[in-house]
């Protein structure tokens, strides 16, 4: 409540109960339905959007996330700020919404990435969606720029056989982090869990919880990376 921002000054008072309109966002978010078919019970649907889409824009999300982020990791007896981080994407497929959107030859999807990353117990540090086309290497930059300057205990990032070559050169230069790339035992046969690399994918099935997310449903990347703050908050 206290990191929610106060009314605009002048004009008529606001009268919207706000731990409503976040039910209403939670509401969505959760059950996958549309905008315009939230239940009566919660705010005019509108009114909601539109609280949803000005948190987005002052970044009141992110706020809200960093803190809960850094509440979340003192109860678990460490540090505000990770040592080790994980690297992984996932890519889903887009609706007729419109906005970016490519083909994943690796996955046969049409759609675009979820790029995050997260920190050895699930929580994320940073997400950005883009096109599917992109490749891992390229779009691990985009996610990794995100990371400069917020953690200064981070040292090492683990990451799949996909970020390998001269990603890992990049990411000593830019950030003096370690890329480790977790490879696949090569005498292994079937399903194996990785170390480390679990931790990630869990990450993407809390995700997937949320029916919202099981497609990309909006036009905008921004609403997308928006919509994974929310479900990790």
């Amino acid at each position: 409540k206290e990191l929610l921002p106060p009314p605009k000054p002048g004009g008529r008072p606001r009268t919207v109960n706000l731990r409503e309109v976040i039910n209403g966002i939670l509401y969505l978010l959760h059950s996958g339905c549309p905008w315009r078919m939230l239940p009566h019970e919660f705010p005019p649907w509108g009114t909601v959007w539109y609280y949803f889409r000005q948190w987005r824009i002052d970044e009141t999300w992110h706020r809200i996330h960093s803190q809960l982020y850094s509440q979340v990791r003192q109860l678990e007896g460490r540090q505000c700020s990770p040592s080790a981080a994980i690297i992984d994407s996932q890519s889903v497929k887009t609706t007729e919404q419109g906005g970016p959107r490519g083909y994943d030859a690796g996955k046969n999807v049409n759609g675009r990435k979820r790029h995050i990353i997260v920190d050895t117990i699930g929580l994320l540090l940073a997400v950005v969606v883009h096109a599917a086309s992109i490749q891992d290497r390229d779009g691990a930059k985009l996610v990794l720029r995100k990371l400069k300057g917020k953690f200064p205990r981070l040292k090492l990032i683990w990451a799949d056989g996909g970020y390998c070559g001269s990603l890992v050169n990049w990411v000593l230069e830019f950030g003096k982090w370690i890329l480790e790339i977790v490879s696949r035992p090569k005498d292994q046969k079937g399903f194996v869990v990785l170390p480390r690399r679990w931790v990630v994918e869990r990450t993407f099935a809390w995700l997937s919880r949320n029916r919202r997310l099981s497609k990309d449903y909006e036009r905008l990347c921004d609403t997308s990376e928006t919509m994974i703050k929310i479900a990790m908050i």
